[in-house]
């Protein structure tokens, strides 16, 4: 009987949303495998691991159309650990995306929740990291530009355009919701541009912050646009970069630059630097360059092979340590929806007298030396 009665329920919202000619969408990205790594903390280990180029995750899309090219939108996308079945983004119930506006077919969409900002929107897709060809343990030193999708923006709006003949452009807007209006916000805006095998990006991010009785390990309020998960402890963190990308036949290889700059700047997160208890600055000023070159080449409709290198010029406490990383991958497509990888990531970093370890993104603890080797064999479904 109480089968019954749910099916009917059920059935009774699929005519409604039919009838008002919208559609909800439920997809998700599944992300395990096998990690072996030869040094945390002075020892190597052998772990199962979620998410070590994708995110997992599952969600809900929708649209309902009102006429005259109007459509109001929405996406609910929670992000979860597989191997232990644990919320992600600090237990956020969606906290990859939540988000609800309106597009127009001539204009673009506004939207407002918690969002992606224009660097990971514009530069984001030129790059491994942040992508299915590279993704978590690809990114650059402490995720420091968040190409990676370290942290989403709270409390933002949002402008999205359409594509102009190859030519699409956006901006973001997120709220302190205090009355300090200034504290706690981020704005941030990007552009990007396709012709002819040809895709440049280009963005920019600001966040500000009062960081008055803040630690490395504490890195901001939960009110404000970036709510506890973001990677720097500091006043005012600014990114910006571009890419370049090219695609001609089977191969694509790209470069891409960016710069984040911290004011007093206090430490870096416990999950960004791999330090239980954050890794602390001096209150100064912080800066890493980061240079990315990187291709990808489909053997077959099946088979892939990508890589990347990247060297990061930093500028921590006075000092100018300098991080080496290489990543190579090659993945296997079992079905449209199912593929096996195996990928591997070496870091080196130069610490010019720093007490800082090599540190591979995603593995959950730093080296006890300069040096960082992490092997995955996993796999992902989608659905």
């Amino acid at each position: 009987m109480k089968k019954t009665l749910i099916v009917t329920a059920l059935s009774g919202v699929f005519v409604t949303a039919a009838h008002a000619q919208s559609s909800v969408t439920l997809y998700g990205l599944i992300d395990a495998g096998i990690t072996y790594t030869n040094n945390q903390g002075g020892h190597s280990s052998w772990s199962e691991r979620s998410g070590q180029i994708n995110g997992s995750r599952w969600g809900l899309r929708g649209t309902e159309d009102l006429g005259g090219g109007l459509k109001a939108i929405f996406v609910l996308e929670n992000g979860f650990n597989i191997a232990n079945g644990t919320l992600g983004q600090n237990g956020r119930e969606f906290g990859r995306q939540a988000f609800v506006g309106l597009s127009q077919d001539q204009f673009g969409s506004v939207t407002l929740g918690r969002q992606y900002d224009s660097v990971v929107d514009y530069i984001g897709p030129l790059s491994l990291t942040g992508t299915q060809f590279g993704g978590t343990q690809f990114a650059h030193p402490f995720d420091n530009d968040n190409l990676n999708n370290s942290f989403r923006i709270n409390n933002s709006v949002k402008y999205t355009s359409v594509n102009f003949g190859g030519l699409k452009f956006g901006a973001l807007y997120g709220f302190s919701n205090s009355n300090q209006f200034s504290n706690n916000r981020a704005y941030s805006a990007g552009v990007s541009y396709t012709y002819a095998g040809f895709n440049i990006g280009a963005g920019y991010l600001q966040l500000n912050n009062d960081i008055s009785g803040l630690t490395a390990a504490a890195v901001t309020n939960s009110a404000g646009a970036v709510a506890g998960d973001n990677t720097f402890v500091g006043k005012r963190q600014r990114v910006f970069g571009g890419g370049l990308n090219y695609t001609f036949g089977p191969a694509t290889a790209g470069f891409v630059f960016t710069q984040s700059r911290v004011n007093r700047a206090l430490g870096i997160s416990a999950g960004a630097s791999g330090v239980s208890s954050g890794l602390g600055l001096d209150g100064t000023f912080a800066r890493f360059n980061n240079y990315e070159v990187n291709a990808r080449y489909a053997l077959t409709p099946a088979l892939s092979l990508a890589g990347s290198y990247t060297y990061t010029a930093g500028f921590l406490d006075g000092r100018h340590p300098g991080w080496n990383q290489f990543n190579l991958q090659t993945d296997y497509a079992l079905s449209k929806r199912t593929d096996v990888y195996v990928q591997g990531v070496y870091q080196r970093v130069s610490t010019d007298g720093l007490g800082i370890g090599a540190y591979v993104n995603g593995l959950g603890g730093a080296s006890s030396t300069n040096k960082q080797i992490a092997v995955t064999a996993g796999l992902r479904h989608r659905f």
